[in-house]
């Protein structure tokens, strides 16, 4: 397993982490078999935005004794009460929904209060004039919840609750589908999601990733608007490459399925490489460095990818990307413009003229 810190934090995150959303309807054995293989195997990130109520007695079951072990995304907004999955944003059934998972999951605080599946303006105003906003925070004073977050699928949104400066950990869908414009939840342009990206990674929110695989419609070649099958390894390196991501959130329903979703670490740079979803790149994103490395190694030994995000993220305003720069062994002035790069970027990045212009820009 491999680590990375939470920005506003000392926490190590392990950069696979487990969704919840499809393991409740698998008997209580399997979910808490699956949850120790997952804690066996050195994950120790759980997002609980359960499909299915049964996910919460059965993580009280399989963290008993090791609950230290694992860090958990508790969503408040997400209501079980009733036995089945609801979402709300009352105040009353926030506070009842809250006791019960703690009931059930067998502990007394959270690692993660996430302001629950937020997309729209209306639902954030309803969020804090009923009082759950003031609840959470609350809760974060009294300390029973370490880390504030917020899950959404909207960048506008997501801008607005960044803008409060409360935020340690945003959950959002990070896929190519989404950030191409396909698919139901594929809210905001490509533009738009990568500048939220790298808000992100400026401000230290870390990126805990859900939905990528697209509930494995980037696996099927039929469903795929790619027209060809991703891995889970192409997808999970996508969605680690984007600044500011933490950790990725598969849904595994058992541990075989888990266990494919590991095999990301037994996988070669060239079979994590996903630059086949060139052929859907909108016009307006080609000519932009995704960071994929497709173009690697490069001759002169510059990590070109590493280069051009810590260059977006200067641009942006991110005062520790400067510095980050000039810590690289190679920088855009060692460049021997040889063109190997320009021939291999399938997005089809003039990488020569922006080394000139990096260098240009920090000085070597």
């Amino acid at each position: 397993m491999e680590y990375r810190k939470l920005p506003h934090g000392e926490e190590q995150i392990s950069i696979i982490g487990m969704g919840a959303s499809v393991i409740g309807e698998r008997p209580e054995k399997d979910i808490i078999e699956t949850v120790q293989f997952a804690l066996d195997e050195g994950i120790n990130y759980f997002d609980l935005a359960a499909g299915h109520a049964a996910v919460f007695p059965a993580y009280g079951k399989a963290l008993y004794g090791c609950r230290k072990k694992a860090m958990l995304q508790v969503h408040f907004g997400a209501d079980y009460t009733t036995g089945a999955y609801g979402w709300t944003t009352n105040l009353d059934k926030v506070k009842r929904s809250i006791d019960w998972q703690l009931e059930n999951l067998k502990t007394d605080y959270i690692d993660f209060g996430f302001i629950h599946c937020l997309d729209e303006e209306a639902d954030l105003n309803a969020y804090e004039k009923g009082g759950v906003l003031a609840y959470l925070m609350d809760m974060k004073l009294q300390g029973v919840v370490k880390h504030i977050g917020l899950s959404t699928h909207a960048p506008a949104l997501a801008d607005k609750v960044l803008d409060k400066n409360i935020l340690d950990m945003m959950m959002f869908s990070i896929n190519p589908m989404y950030d191409y414009g396909q698919g139901d939840y594929a809210i905001g342009s490509d533009g738009e999601r990568q500048r939220l990206y790298r808000r992100c990674e400026k401000e230290g929110v870390g990126i805990s990733v859900m939905k990528p695989f697209n509930a494995g419609q980037l696996l099927d070649a039929k469903k795929s608007p790619f027209h060809q099958a991703l891995t889970t390894a192409q997808c999970i390196q996508y969605a680690l490459d984007k600044p500011g991501v933490v950790t990725v959130l598969g849904g595994p329903g058992n541990v075989a399925e888990l266990k494919e979703i590991l095999t990301y670490f037994d996988r070669t740079d060239k079979e994590r490489d996903y630059s086949a979803i060139s052929a859907m790149t909108p016009d307006e994103s080609m000519g932009k460095c995704v960071y994929c490395k497709h173009c690697h190694p490069c001759p002169a030994g510059l990590d070109i990818g590493l280069i051009n995000k810590y260059y977006d993220l200067a641009l942006q305003g991110d005062p520790m990307a400067g510095d980050h720069y000039l810590t690289l062994e190679k920088k855009a002035s060692d460049c021997i413009h040889c063109g190997h790069c320009d021939h291999r970027c399938p997005f089809k990045v003039a990488q020569m003229e922006r080394m000139e212009e990096i260098k240009s820009y920090f000085g070597q």
